[in-house]
C-alpha cells in the first residue's frame, strides 16, 4: 500500500497506470472514512446541542416556577384563603421552593458531583389472638416465689422446678430522637505543614440537620401515614424537638429532588411490562389564585397482577382527559387492563395495544341494582359472576399456561352461556331502564371482558390497580388537598416508590432510609439496584 501522506509530485509522475489506479482507490477509501468520521462528529455535536437546549429549557422552566412561587407568596390573593388553606399553602410553597432550588442547582452544576445520581378468606368465627412478632425486642421479667420450700405442715423440704408458664404483653416506647455526632480529627505534620482530615460524607441535604432516618420518617409520615406537617410538628415537639412545619416541608422537597433519577428508572421498569393495569381517582388541589380548591386526578399504572415483579407508578394530572394517559404511555405496547371509562378507548387505539376489561365493574352494575331494589335478572347475573370468580380463585397460584388451560376448559363455557343469556334478557327489558344499562355495559365490552380467557398473564378484573390507588383515598381524608400541581407531582413520584416497596414486602421507612443514605454516593449507572423490586438492604 502506498504511503499517501509521504507522496510528492515527482513520485506521482513516476507512477505507472496500475499504481495510479491503486492510489485512486486508496484516496477514495480515505475520503469515505473521513466523511464517515465527520458525519459521526456532526451527529455528536447535534446530540450535545440538543441536550444543552433541553437543559436550558428545564432551567428556564424551573426559574419561572420559582418566580411564580415568590409572586404567589406575596400576592394579596392569598388573603382570600381561610386559615387552614393558607397554612397548607405556606407548607407547600416551602416544599416546592426547596424542590425547585435543588433541581436548579443540580442542572447548573453547583452541587457536589456525588449528589447528582441522586381477596383473602375471612378469619375463623372464633377470634384467636395472633402470636406477637418474633423480631420484636423481648424484655424478660422473672417471677419466682420468695420461698421454695414445701409449705405443707410437717414437710419443709426443698421444692423442684418442674416447668413454667409464659405470657407476653405488647408495649411501646414513643419515637426516640437521637443525634449522630461526627468527630473528624485533624492531623498535621509540623515539619511539612500538611493537614490531613477525613472528608465530610455527602448527604441528601448537604450541611443540613436531618439524617436520612429523619428524612424518611418525615416523608413516610406525610405520604404513607397521611400526617400533615403541622401534626408532625406537634408530635416532634412532645419529644422536645423543634421542627417547624415549613422546615419539614423543605426537607421533603429536597428529598423529592434527590429521588427523581430513581423514579425515572422505576417508571421505565413499570412500563416495561406486557400487561398493565390502569385506573384513576380524583384528588383536590389548592388553586392559589382563586383561593379555593379544584379537582385534579391521580392516574395509577401497575404491572400485571400475575407479574413476578410488582410495581406501580402514579401520575398527578390536572384533569381526567385522554391526553394524560396517552402521553404517559407513549411508546408502550401490550395489554391494558382498565374499566369502561371512554378515555381508555383513545389510549388503546394508539401503538400496538389491546384492552382487557374489568369483570368487577361489570358485576358492580348488577350488584347496585340488587342493593337498591329487587331485580331477578341482576341477581342471576351476580350468581353467574360468582361461578367465574370461584374458578379464578382456583387458578391464582398456577402458571400462565396452566391458568389459560383451566380457563379455557372451565370458564369459557360459562362466559359463552352468560353471553347468550344476556342477549336474550336484553330483548326482554325496556330501553332506558337501569337493568338495560347494566346489560349493555357488559355486552358492549364483551371482547375486552373475555380477553383473560386467551392470555394467562391477564387478570379477570382491575382490582389489582384499585388496591394500589386506595392509599390516595385514605390520604385525601387527612390532608384534604394537594397544595399545588408541583406538590401533587412530587407526592405521586415518592408514593410510586414507597407503594412499590410495600408491594415487594419492604417496610417503607426502612427502604427509604436506606435509599436516601446510599443515593449521594451511588453511581447513576447502578441506580436500578435501588429500585423497590431489586432493593436489598446493606445489612442483609
Amino acid at each position: 500500500m502506498l504511503d499517501l501522506p509521504a507522496l510528492t509530485a515527482q513520485d506521482l509522475r513516476a507512477l505507472d497506470p496500475e499504481a495510479m489506479a491503486r492510489l485512486a482507490e486508496q484516496m477514495l477509501a480515505r475520503m469515505a472514512e473521513q466523511a464517515r468520521q465527520l458525519g459521526e462528529r456532526d451527529q455528536q455535536i447535534a446530540q450535545q446541542a440538543q441536550a444543552l437546549r433541553f437543559k436550558d429549557a428545564r432551567i428556564e422552566r424551573i426559574t419561572f416556577e420559582l418566580a411564580r412561587l415568590k409572586a404567589w407568596r406575596f400576592a394579596a390573593k392569598t388573603e382570600r384563603m381561610n386559615a387552614e388553606q393558607r397554612q397548607m399553602f405556606e407548607e407547600t410553597l416551602a416544599e416546592d421552593q426547596a424542590n425547585l432550588e435543588a433541581q436548579l442547582q443540580a442542572l447548573q452544576g453547583e452541587t457536589d458531583q456525588a449528589l447528582a445520581p441522586q381477596a383473602s378468606e375471612r378469619a375463623a368465627r372464633r377470634p384467636r389472638r395472633q402470636m406477637l412478632p418474633a423480631h420484636l425486642r423481648r424484655v424478660e421479667h422473672r417471677h419466682e416465689p420468695d420461698d421454695t420450700t414445701c409449705p405443707s405442715p410437717g414437710c419443709g423440704r426443698p421444692m423442684v422446678r418442674i416447668g413454667e408458664d409464659v405470657s407476653e404483653r405488647l408495649d411501646i416506647v414513643p419515637a426516640e430522637f437521637f443525634v449522630h455526632r461526627h468527630v473528624r480529627g485533624k492531623w498535621a505534620c509540623r515539619c511539612c505543614q500538611v493537614l490531613v482530615q477525613e472528608a465530610v460524607a455527602p448527604q441528601v441535604i448537604d450541611k443540613g440537620m436531618p439524617a436520612p432516618g429523619l428524612l424518611a420518617h418525615t416523608v413516610v409520615g406525610h405520604l404513607v401515614d397521611h400526617l400533615p406537617y403541622y401534626r408532625q410538628e406537634q408530635i416532634n415537639a412532645r419529644s422536645g424537638v423543634h421542627t417547624p412545619r415549613a422546615t419539614l416541608a423543605s426537607w421533603a422537597g429536597q428529598a423529592g429532588a434527590a429521588l427523581t433519577p430513581l423514579f425515572d428508572a422505576h417508571r421505565a421498569f413499570v412500563l416495561g411490562a406486557q400487561v398493565l393495569h390502569a385506573d384513576e381517582t380524583p384528588v383536590a388541589m389548592l388553586d392559589p389564585g382563586a383561593g379555593k380548591t379544584r379537582r385534579a386526578y391521580i392516574w395509577a399504572y401497575a404491572r400485571g397482577a400475575f407479574d413476578a415483579m410488582a410495581g406501580v407508578v402514579y401520575d398527578f394530572c390536572l384533569s381526567r382527559a385522554a391526553r394524560h394517559p396517552v402521553d404517559f404511555l407513549k411508546g408502550w405496547s401490550g395489554t391494558l387492563v382498565c374499566d369502561g371509562y371512554g378515555v381508555y378507548d383513545s389510549v388503546i387505539k394508539l401503538e400496538t395495544r389491546v384492552a382487557a376489561g374489568c369483570a368487577a365493574h361489570a358485576r358492580r352494575k348488577f350488584d347496585e341494582l340488587i342493593r337498591h331494589g329487587q331485580s331477578p335478572v341482576a341477581m342471576q347475573a351476580v350468581q353467574r359472576f360468582a361461578q367465574l370468580y370461584r374458578i379464578e380463585r382456583d387458578v391464582q397460584a398456577l402458571s400462565a399456561d396452566d391458568r389459560r388451560a383451566v380457563r379455557q376448559a372451565r370458564a369459557r363455557p360459562l362466559w359463552e352461556e352468560m353471553h347468550a343469556w344476556l342477549i336474550l334478557e336484553r330483548q326482554r327489558v325496556p330501553d332506558g331502564s337501569a337493568i338495560a344499562a347494566a346489560i349493555d355495559y357488559s355486552l358492549n365490552r364483551w371482547t375486552a371482558l373475555t380477553r383473560h380467557l386467551d392470555d394467562g398473564h391477564v387478570s379477570i378484573d382491575n382490582n389489582h390497580c384499585e388496591n394500589q390507588i386506595r392509599p390516595w383515598a385514605l390520604g385525601r381524608r387527612n390532608w384534604l388537598f394537594a397544595g399545588s400541581e408541583l406538590a401533587g407531582q412530587r407526592a405521586a413520584m415518592i408514593m410510586s416508590l414507597l407503594q412499590s416497596a410495600r408491594m415487594n414486602g419492604h417496610d417503607p421507612w426502612t427502604y427509604l432510609k436506606d435509599v436516601l443514605t446510599r443515593l449521594p454516593t451511588h453511581a447513576n449507572s447502578r441506580i436500578d439496584e435501588l429500585l423497590p423490586h431489586r432493593w436489598q438492604s446493606v445489612s442483609s
